[in-house]
Formats: C-alpha cells, sequence, structure tokens
C-alpha cells in the first residue's frame, strides 16, 4: 500500500466524490490509500474480510464469481470512474465476489473501519455515502437480473 500526499485531489478528480464538499473530501482522504496492481491480480478474493471500497483511477477491473473445479463466471467489467466493493457496508463484512486486474490499474481504497467510524459519528457522512452507493448497487443488481433472465431464461 502507497500513501501519497494529495489524496484529497485524488477524491476530488473522482466522480464518485467530485460533488462533495472540500471537507468531507478532506475528512475522508484520512481513509484513503493508493494502490497499484498488475495485470492478473487481484485486488480482493470471495470469503475474506471487505475491509474497503475502490475507486478506479485507471484501467479495469473484472467481477468475478470463482466456480469450483473451473474458470471463474464473470459478473461485470468495471473501468476509470467507476466504484466497487459495497460489502463494507453491509455485516458480517465479507466479500461476495473476486475482483481482479484485467490490465494495470490504480485505484484508490477507502479503508472501511475507518469509514465506519467516520460515519457513527457523523450520519450526514453516513447518508452522503449511501445515497451513492444505493443506486450502484441497485444497478449491479439489474445486471445480474439480466444476466440470469439471458441464461436462464425462456428459449425462443
Amino acid at each position: 500500500m502507497v500513501k501519497i500526499d494529495g489524496l484529497e485531489k485524488l477524491l476530488a478528480e473522482h466522480p464518485f466524490f467530485a460533488d462533495w464538499s472540500d471537507a468531507y473530501r478532506e475528512l475522508l482522504a484520512g481513509c484513503a490509500a493508493n494502490h497499484r496492481f498488475e495485470a492478473g491480480e487481484h485486488l480482493l478474493r470471495e470469503g475474506q474480510a471487505a475491509e474497503a471500497f475502490y475507486l478506479i483511477r485507471h484501467g479495469s477491473v473484472a467481477l468475478e464469481y470463482p466456480m469450483p473445479g473451473g474458470d471463474p463466471l464473470l459478473l461485470e467489467t468495471l473501468h476509470e470512474g467507476e466504484v466497487f466493493g459495497w460489502s463494507w457496508m453491509v455485516a458480517p463484512y465479507i466479500w461476495a465476489f473476486d475482483a481482479r486486474a484485467i490490465e494495470l490499474c490504480r485505484v484508490v481504497s477507502m479503508d472501511a473501519n475507518c469509514l465506519r467510524t467516520k460515519c457513527d459519528a457523523d450520519h450526514s457522512l453516513a447518508y452522503e455515502l449511501f445515497k451513492r452507493f444505493i443506486p450502484i448497487m441497485a444497478e449491479r443488481m439489474e445486471a445480474l437480473r439480466l444476466q440470469l433472465l439471458d441464461v436462464y431464461g425462456p428459449k425462443r
């Protein structure tokens, strides 16, 4: 993990935090860390503790479900400007999928324990985070529903 100065700037440049107040971005920068992942490297694994969420700054990430004895099932491919990892918000805080860099990726991780502590102290902050995550969660669930219909729906 690489910590750098200017994490507030990285947060301000990412669409997820672009319209947030400078005060909130400064507060949340204390929970942020900058990372680099090479192609093929896993950012997280299904079943492990969900200790962060991720802002993609550069590159693409495959969200995958590991299949016993076979290749993982690709759930979705995410790109620069997108966010993933909402499992930090829902107990028992366990990843339900894998995330793997498809190419060189640069991401900002947001530490879950730090975020939960700040959200407990400032419910307005929690509301702002939830307000942004709920549409992402709904979008991902809709994409999964469409995939299931494509695979298991009526054949024409």
